[in-house]
């Protein structure tokens, strides 16, 4: 049978970099592990007992499409709390994680043939899904000079429908400040332009919090999820934030799209929210390990980094060793022993020359990783 333009979309790099560190792995290698956006620990222990309480009580079937009514309100209760926003829980939409999200909000908010311009370097997903959907990806270079952060002047000649903005950004982890993201969502809003702002790294913050987009207006799509700061990547649970004459668009989506998004993930998800202790622990885990990176990668030679406001990557200019970074990576990997993704999954022009650090993991291991980088920088340069 034949394939579809449509679905000639690039591989996602980091996940073939992650099946060769698991066949490494598979071969008796220790590998540790920079590749992946994957918190070490599991979810919460609360939210893991709740799920097994309701698994003893209920049948954990269908769920209503824009998700259960408990999860909506505490979800808006926590942008009270994090940012003193009072957010109609309406306005929330569960979904089947933030790729989900990305869905609904592209075929809400687009028509085939449409411009939705990124900001590069940035979550090589947006590109594709973009692409599975007819509609046409429009790479925003962003500066060092703005902190790999796009700017209003970056789009204000060219042609869009839409614009993808991250903050924190994956890969630089930088952040936007609020005069930052107002004048994107302003300059935006002059022209027509929908705003989607993806937030799944807020609460991973080292010093000022994440401004959401939503305390500059109501009139964009806010996307965020479990995953990161909650620690549950694998339960598949995320949401998004929609104007209210939206709601109705998407749930209709949803309905046929995904039917509901996974009941046992969403009892977990209730549960976490209240979690605080325990989600701070890992974010002082992180903070940790961001220390021990940007103290150890200069070091080790990677001297080209900026540090990070959020997340848990550190995004590196490798030009003074390789314009190959696919190569460089495989090389390390296999010299190392360390799993690193390749600048070329988030900036298809300039990647070849940057590599992403996670340091999502153990801090034991983070250190064993700088250790090993070290000792495989000092032995490329004999």
């Amino acid at each position: 049978m034949r394939i579809s333009r449509r679905g000639q979309v690039d591989p996602f790099i980091v996940m073939d970099v992650l099946r060769a560190a698991r066949a490494a792995e598979e071969a008796g290698r220790h590998i540790i592990h920079m590749e992946i956006g994957q918190p070490a620990t599991p979810a919460p222990a609360m939210a893991r007992k709740a799920l097994a309480q309701a698994m003893e009580r209920d049948a954990l079937g269908y769920t209503v499409a824009l998700g259960l009514p408990a999860l909506r309100r505490g979800i808006a209760a926590l942008y009270a709390r994090w940012y003193g926003i009072d957010l109609n829980p309406d306005r929330v939409i569960v979904t089947a994680g933030s790729s989900a999200a990305f869905l609904l909000s592209f075929t809400t908010l687009f028509d085939a043939g449409d411009r939705v311009g990124l900001g590069e370097p940035g979550y090589p997903s947006y590109r594709q899904i973009l692409r599975a959907l007819s509609l046409e990806p429009v790479g925003l270079p962003a500066s060092d000079a703005n902190r790999l952060q796009p700017v209003p002047a970056d789009f204000a000649a060219v042609d869009l429908k839409g614009l993808i903005v991250a903050s924190p950004g994956n890969p630089s982890g930088t952040m936007l400040g609020k005069p930052q993201l107002a004048a994107l969502v302003q300059a935006a809003a002059a022209r027509g332009i929908s705003f989607i702002s993806d937030e799944i790294y807020h609460g991973l913050h080292y010093g000022d919090r994440a401004v959401t987009a939503l305390e500059v207006s109501d009139h964009v799509h806010v996307i965020n999820s479990f995953s990161k700061y909650f620690s549950m990547t694998g339960w598949r649970i995320g949401w998004m934030v929609v104007p209210e004459d939206h709601i109705r668009t998407v749930e209709r989506l949803a309905q046929n799209m995904f039917i509901c998004p996974p009941h046992a993930s969403q009892i977990a998800a209730l549960a976490a929210l209240e979690c605080i202790d325990e989600l701070e622990a890992n974010r002082a885990t992180y903070a940790e390990n961001r220390r021990l990176m940007l103290e150890g990668l200069p070091s080790a030679g990677f001297h080209k980094i900026a540090p990070p406001d959020g997340a848990f990557y550190i995004y590196a200019d490798v030009s003074d060793l390789t314009d190959d970074s696919l190569s460089f990576a495989a090389e390390i990997l296999d010299g190392a022993g360390v799993a690193v993704t390749p600048g070329l999954d988030f900036d298809p022009h300039r990647g070849g020359r940057t590599l992403r650090f996670s340091y999502a993991g153990a801090t034991s291991d983070i250190a064993e990783g700088i250790a090993r980088l070290t000792a495989f920088m000092a032995g490329r340069k004999a």
